[in-house]
């Protein structure tokens, strides 16, 4: 079973998309902030991990920074899940390493779900 670390700080669409996640055969780890979540990907070092940006704590792009500068979480995709939307976050994120640059508003659960599907595919 792949593993994803969802990070998100919002507990209603964590809990939402955890379950879709979950019963599309995935098994779900959850942070509610950016240094318990960096913390739980070390731990659990997942398949996936799905970033939100705007996080207590640590913000998801220095959670993003740290994961691909660390040799034991460089090769870990991360999908980012976010409401920020402006080509300067966009790029910021893919120049970071992310793999998927999603904003929440423009995505239902299950395009979500498989939009997790292609990612792990790869």
């Amino acid at each position: 079973m792949e593993k994803i670390v969802f990070i998100e700080d919002e507990r209603t669409l964590q809990k939402m998309l955890g379950e879709a996640l979950e019963a599309a055969g995935f098994s779900v780890a959850s942070a509610n902030d950016g240094e318990t979540g960096l913390a739980l990907v070390l731990q659990e070092m997942p398949d996936l991990v799905l970033l939100d940006l705007i996080l207590p704590k640590m913000d998801g792009f220095s959670v993003l920074q740290t994961l691909k500068g660390d040799e034991k979480t460089k090769d870990i995709p991360v999908m980012v899940l976010t409401n920020l939307e402006t080509a300067e976050d966009v790029e910021k994120v893919i120049t970071l390493g992310a793999t998927t640059y999603l904003v929440k508003a423009n995505y239902d659960l299950p395009d979500i779900v498989e939009k997790v599907r292609e990612v792990l595919k790869k």
